[in-house]
């Protein structure tokens, strides 16, 4: 696949006028041969996301909020492992997710069936997904149609977000990376967020792409291991949301593995139903 030039080397060169900022090389394996993302060194403002969309965009530059968390991790502690990443075109995101959900529902049960003898097993939460439940496959588009166009959604949530970063993620800077997707950010920086889940990101960007495409999603905040979507066009009916919470589940297990009340239904209704923002969080 033709790639851009990448212009975070030298953006004057390329007429890109950025804030005081840090160039982020720095892998688990030791300097990358050129810079992985760009953040600014000051707090993101409401205003830095759709101007630097706007300046980086013609470049093959796209903006994503970075954030410390209450660890004050920023992407050069991120443990980043762009030689893991394959290509996020290379995976389909049905075949992704069905996978995931084999390992961790239908597959469920069998610790139970080993233990024996009445010993005592690690039992699913109740409410969690149901052991043996087959994949029930990918989410219809919402019949509803967006209210405004993906990319706004996106800067509008990425505005509020960061008025008041600091109250709820530790802070934000916005930071730019090369990619021609918002769902493959995370595969170009070679996030590791995901790590004890997919030891290769770019089969999670590939269910972004697809969620890009059913509901307009666009990817406005990584942590260390964590990550907030953008929706334009949220499921707004309950079998709509129940549908796309199973996604959800084998994409982000943590989510509901680990997050009271343990209940996919619940889960739907609370985090997926008319939501304009998906958060998701990996142990």
């Amino acid at each position: 696949m033709a790639t851009l030039p990448n212009p975070l080397p030298d953006p004057a060169s390329f007429g890109l006028v950025l804030p005081p900022g840090s160039l982020v090389d720095a892998t688990l394996d030791g300097p990358w041969h050129e810079p992985l993302l760009w953040h600014a060194d000051g707090p993101a403002s409401p205003r830095d996301w759709p101007d630097l969309r706007a300046a980086g965009r013609r470049l093959g530059l796209l903006p994503v909020l970075v954030t410390g968390g209450r660890r004050d991790q920023w992407p050069e502690d991120w443990d980043l492992c762009p030689d893991d990443a394959s290509y996020p075109g290379d995976h389909e995101a049905e075949e992704v997710l069905a996978g995931y959900w084999a390992d961790h529902v239908d597959h469920a049960g069998d610790a139970d069936d080993e233990t024996g003898d009445g010993a005592a097993a690690d039992e699913p939460d109740e409410g969690a997904p149901g052991t043996g439940s087959s994949w029930p496959g990918l989410a219809p588009v919402p019949a509803r149609e967006a209210a405004e166009d993906a990319d706004t959604a996106a800067a509008g949530l990425a505005g509020v977000i960061a008025a008041d970063a600091d109250e709820w993620l530790g802070g934000a800077r916005i930071a730019l990376v090369p990619a021609r997707r918002s769902a493959d950010i995370p595969a170009a920086i070679g996030w590791s967020g995901p790590m004890n889940h997919e030891n290769d990101v770019a089969r999670l960007c590939s269910v972004l792409r697809s969620w890009e495409d059913r509901f307009d999603a666009r990817v406005v905040v990584l942590g260390f291991d964590t990550m907030i979507v953008s929706v334009g066009r949220p499921p707004a009916t309950i079998e709509e949301a129940r549908a796309l919470a199973a996604e959800h589940y084998a994409f982000c297990p943590d989510n509901i593995d680990q997050a009271p009340p343990h209940d996919l239904d619940a889960y739907a209704e609370k985090a997926v139903l008319n939501q304009e923002a998906w958060s998701f969080w990996w142990d």
